[in-house]
């Protein structure tokens, strides 16, 4: 008679969680039937998922053991505001996903500085580096030079001009932002979109000083669209998926890589795989597809990693 497994055997034998195999069947990606109210894999279809699963890298880190989580502890993710890892922190903390984060926005800056001190497991980023005007990797090699750690990419987004509907100000450029008309919200000091503005600044010689508003912070990218909304300031530097949350009009300037950082300790380690396994083999994928100003297409890649 020919063998049949359990979610449980599945999730035992490829290392990943119980909940993974339940996303691999909804997927099509693993086929399963039922007998009466359980599930069960064939043999022959282990075998045929064996040879069609992608190997993890070989230099990834694993979890003592190679142990599923959980293992009571929550990740600790600090770093930059942004709708998607609300999503994932939302999408993760499912009962049946079987994992906590615990989320702090501070910006990009002071959470990959949290991540290099040990105060976080987690960094969420978008920082352009000036000279090299490449995305986070700059100021990660920096920092980190001999502890282990994973660059995931998370997705690119739209950033540009969060305006009222219809642009009443006509704002079309950095050029506007120093019209004595135009009044703007900032976000804080160390916030990606803030070292992202300043760039743009620094390159059309506009100086700080000239913008009405350049000082009037805000640490999300909603509680800045929420001035254009109520009428406090007519533009705002973020992402569109603000804009579209409140039915504003949005003005596009640049497309934006936006990148975890995972930091590997034997005390995290374990929780940290399973984390990438929700990211690579569930529908969270599928549920990014559907937000404005998203780009899910590498989703899960691994850009950097050292160990």
């Amino acid at each position: 008679m020919n063998h049949t497994y359990t979610p449980d055997e599945i999730a035992s034998m490829f290392k990943i969680s119980k909940y993974t195999v339940y996303e691999l069947i909804k997927r099509g990606e693993l086929t399963a039937f039922k007998v009466g109210n359980k599930m069960r894999i064939e043999h022959e279809e282990v075998e045929r998922f064996k040879g069609n699963r992608t190997p993890a890298p070989k230099s990834l880190p694993r979890g003592p053991g190679n142990a599923t989580f959980p293992t009571g502890r929550a990740l600790y993710l600090a770093g930059s505001h942004d709708f998607l890892v609300e999503h994932l922190v939302k999408y993760t903390g499912a009962e049946s996903a079987g994992i906590s984060i615990q989320p702090s926005y501070i910006g990009s800056l002071e959470g990959l500085m949290m991540l290099h001190r040990g105060s976080a497991d987690i960094a969420a980023m978008h920082l352009l580096d000036p000279v090299s005007h490449e995305y986070n990797l700059p100021f990660i090699r920096q920092l980190f030079v001999h502890e282990p750690i994973t660059v995931v990419r998370l997705a690119s987004r739209k950033q540009g001009f969060i305006v009222a509907k219809e642009n009443p100000k006509k704002v079309t450029g950095f050029q506007d932002l120093a019209r004595p008309d135009v009044t703007m919200v900032n976000r804080q000091k160390g916030a990606g979109t803030r070292f992202l503005l300043d760039s743009f600044l620094a390159n059309q010689s506009l100086s700080p000083a000239s913008i009405n508003g350049y000082e009037t912070e805000e640490w999300t990218h909603l509680g800045a669209a929420a001035h254009i909304s109520r009428g406090s300031a007519d533009v705002a530097f973020g992402i569109q998926y603000a804009a579209c949350q409140l039915g504003l009009d949005f003005i596009p300037v640049t497309v934006e890589n936006f990148d975890l950082v995972f930091r590997w300790t034997p005390e995290n380690s374990t929780a940290l795989q399973h984390l990438l396994d929700l990211i690579h083999f569930t529908t969270f994928r599928d549920s990014v597809q559907q937000l404005d100003g998203y780009d899910a297409a590498e989703l899960g890649s691994i850009i950097y990693e050292q160990h």
